[in-house]
């Protein structure tokens, strides 16, 4: 294809982004990678030999394996069994068994480094390349040499099978990729085919020495100046991508009778390791010896981004065949990444929640669940369109501005689109939008909006888009809504609130990398967004409460009651503004929340779909009853709602009502505590019933007795036979009849001391003599005898 030498020159020019980086490690050269197709599993193949399995969400080491001597260069999981391969310098193919950690089998035929390997997704077969020049096609079931495809007269560095044609695609440093037809493999080995089964036994029993019926070469391409390192098939088009040692990508289409190139992307200066399409979006991906990766724009074969390290060259990569992850192996380890957010652009006023999809902006209505498309988005002359990172409705005007914000000030850009008033909703029309550079576009009055330009300049402007005046504000990075005639201000340390008409401060707090601001519905207080922090903060920005989450925020929405509900990747929960906050509900996948109306959580997820969410609102209504002191509230929720849970009860205990926790517990022993905790002595009678514990007795004893409730005091040193203490109750009580029955219990018992106490305490002279005289203490008992004037028995 022509193209001018203006649009050559565009092709150089590239956008210096920011890196989504998920997961990191520190290793020897990668030299292969391949994520599992379900679990959260990457492989990476080293040069010094070693094979590792790392869980790139959790971040640590699964398994390594070393079984091969020398770099291993290719590795692939399969996509349904727990097997992957590898392909090593040490000329061998090995089938591992992770579930079993161990290698299962070693396949022996190629006479020089292998330098990938790879599964067909449908027959149980294992494609290789090696610098034998070969490409060979494995039976890993029967464990025996399919086919040799020869053609290449120099080192095999790539072959990939198609996902759905019998297709292979390969690439060598004879500096050709050649496209080889399979049909006759598969029809000989795989399935009878059309003359039935004695025909096929007929075929597989003469072996074709040169393989020529089994592989057939379809296509040679020819147009890379040296060396070619990768290959790839596009997953659904008759495409293919390369990548060579003359530092190009280049694109070609195909047809059943002939192939040719397409266009070349020219950026990289050094050579190009590793290339592959974006498995949902027109983009390609390569990667370099220059130590970048860059991502083209697959319509007009520009760089869209570059992602450089200062020390590592590139020479892996691999993208997840489901979600939107890539994987990049360098000198010193390997990154999990995403090229963008995966965020939808949205944004609610009232009942109806404005979103981005496919190119539309489409109206749900939140009360019907009427979802249309009222706009369609332009394409600014592009294939590729990076994603719209934040949307402000306008709804006196009825109009949208969307940002882009691609990281990059000099790339960043808004548009503001007027939403037609009459909607035809089978065919949306499309609207001319105004659009100028900016980092961020706020609305600040019914008929102006807030732009932080690409020199971080804060600017004013009418619908026309014009500029109506410049504002002298503090440095910042981003501006967020904060009510008509107000801007919250972000910089990497604090949020100031700032008033756009007088062009001062109000207030300031400190908060590093806020991401989002969401405002009560009434303007009264504001949930500031971090990646691991909310801070909640009133009209003034005066600081409530902040929280803190170990798993990254996603959203969050204002309860018409006050309470914050927001979420993180698996979990809703709730935060009042005096910081007590809770789980509301696991989720399956992350969403992103528009509003919160009763019971019900409007939101979108990432395929930008909206969703109603169920969630139980009573716990964080009860726990705010209670805080407001709404006592009526928190009565008729303990008489009628389901509010069960130790959270529950540790909640009202730490806050100082256990006599409400009481209401909730089943547990005796969990009643018993709250029942001493609030001095409630019927319950804690009747909990010591059913627990029957000395040491509970023991407590209510102690409690009865604070409150002067002697008889459940006597019936508590009843049952614990707490004899001493029983006889100092009757005592002090005056019940001398009880005393009496304590003397003779005592005489029982043979308790010489508490018999002694007791006739003591009811004043029984001559039982003391008779205890004295028994425990042979026969002068003590003459001396009392005495003392009492009782001489017949001080004569005995």
């Amino acid at each position: 294809e022509t193209s001018t030498w203006r649009e050559r020159q565009s092709r150089l020019v590239v956008t210096f982004a920011t890196m989504l980086t998920k997961f990191e490690t520190k290793s020897a050269r990668v030299k292969g990678l391949a994520f599992h197709a379900v679990r959260p599993w990457i492989l990476a193949s080293l040069h010094n030999g070693v094979i590792q399995l790392w869980d790139y969400r959790m971040h640590t080491q699964i398994d390594r394996y070393d079984e091969h001597d020398g770099p291993v260069r290719g590795i692939e999981f399969h996509r349904s069994q727990p097997l992957f391969v590898s392909g090593g310098d040490d000329y061998k193919i090995k089938v591992w068994n992770y579930k079993q950690k161990k290698c299962l089998f070693t396949l022996l035929g190629h006479l020089d480094y292998v330098r990938t390997c790879s599964f067909h997704l449908e027959y149980p077969w294992i494609l290789s390349a090696s610098d034998d020049q070969t490409i060979r096609v494995w039976n890993w079931q029967s464990r025996t040499c399919l086919c040799v495809i020869t053609g290449h007269n120099h080192y095999v560095m790539c072959a990939r099978f198609h996902s759905s044609e019998d297709l292979i695609v390969s690439a060598s440093l004879d500096q050709t990729i050649r496209v080889w037809d399979i049909s006759g493999l598969r029809k000989k080995t795989a399935q009878p085919g059309v003359g039935g089964l004695e025909d096929h036994l007929k075929n597989t029993a003469q072996p074709d020495l040169f393989g020529s019926s089994d592989a057939i070469v379809r296509h040679v391409l020819e147009g890379h100046d040296r060396g070619v390192n990768w290959v790839a098939f596009h997953p659904t088009m008759p495409l293919i991508v390369s990548g060579a040692d003359d530092r190009q990508v280049k694109l070609w289409r195909m047809n059943e009778s002939k192939a040719w190139e397409v266009d070349t992307c020219r950026g990289h200066y050094n050579n190009v390791s590793c290339v592959l399409f974006h498995p949902r979006q027109d983009l390609i991906l390569s990667n370099s010896e220059d130590k970048s990766i860059r991502v083209w724009d697959m319509s007009k074969r520009t760089a869209v981004n570059t992602f450089r390290r200062e020390h590592d060259r590139f020479w892996m990569m691999a993208a997840h065949p489901t979600l939107n992850l890539f994987a990049a192996g360098h000198d010193s380890g390997l990154i999990v990444f995403k090229l963008e957010k995966e965020r939808p652009a949205y944004t609610s006023y009232q009942s109806k929640l404005f979103y981005l999809k496919d190119r539309y902006l489409r109206v749900y209505e939140m009360g019907t669940s009427r979802d249309v498309a009222v706009m369609q988005i332009k394409k600014n002359g592009s294939s590729y369109r990076p994603p719209v990172t934040q949307m402000s409705y306008n709804f006196a005007e009825h109009a949208v501005l969307l940002t882009t914000n691609t990281g990059s000030a000099e790339t960043s850009a808004y548009e503001l689109y007027a939403i037609p008033k009459d909607v035809d909703a089978s065919n949306p029309e499309a609207v001319e939008p105004r659009r100028s550079s900016g980092i961020a576009a706020v609305w600040v009055a019914r008929n102006r909006f807030a732009v932080l330009d690409k020199t971080h300049q804060l600017i004013i402007k009418n619908l026309k888009n014009e500029i109506t005046k410049k504002v002298q504000a503090p440095a910042c990075d981003m501006i967020f809504y904060a009510g008509t005639g107000s801007l919250l201000l972000r910089d990497s340390d604090y949020v100031t609130l700032f008033d756009v008409q007088q062009k001062r401060s109000l207030n300031k707090v400190k908060m590093s990398k806020c991401k989002r601001a969401i405002w009560s519905a009434d303007m009264s207080a504001v949930a500031l967004l971090g990646k691991h922090y909310v801070m909640i903060c009133n009209r003034k920005l005066d600081v409530l409460c902040s929280i803190h989450e170990n798993v990254s925020l996603k959203s969050a929405a204002w309860d018409d009651s006050g309470v914050l509900v927001y979420n993180t990747s698996n979990h809703i929960k709730y935060a009042l503004t005096n910081g007590d906050r809770g789980i509301i509900r696991t989720l399956d996948v992350p969403i992103y929340m528009a509003q919160v109306k009763g019971n019900n959580v409007y939101c979108v997820d990432r395929e930008c779909k909206t969703r109603v969410l169920t969630v139980d609102s009573t716990e964080f209504k009860f726990k705010l009853a209670l805080v407001n002191r709404k006592y009526d509230e928190v009565l008729h929720m303990v008489r009628n709602a389901k509010l069960v849970g130790q959270s529950i009860i540790a909640y009202l205990q730490k806050k100082g009502y256990p006599e409400v926790a009481l209401h909730f517990v089943k547990d005796e022993r969990t009643r018993f505590a709250l029942a001493m905790e609030c001095g409630n002595i019927e319950v804690g009678l009747e909990s010591a019933r059913a627990l029957d514990d000395k040491s509970c007795w023991e407590k209510l004893s102690e409690m009865a007795l604070a409150q002067g409730n002697h008889q459940v005091v006597e019936m508590a040193y009843q049952r614990t036979k707490n004899f001493s203490r029983l006889s100092f109750l009757y005592l002090i009580t005056g019940n001398t009849e009880r005393l009496k029955k304590m003397v003779k219990i005592a005489e029982i018992r043979k308790d010489m001391c508490s018999h002694f106490h007791n006739a003591l305490f009811v004043g029984d002279i001559r039982e003391r003599i008779k205890i004295l005289r028994a425990s042979g203490q026969t002068s003590l008992a003459y001396l009392t005898a005495v003392t009492h004037d009782l001489e017949p028995e001080a004569e005995e």
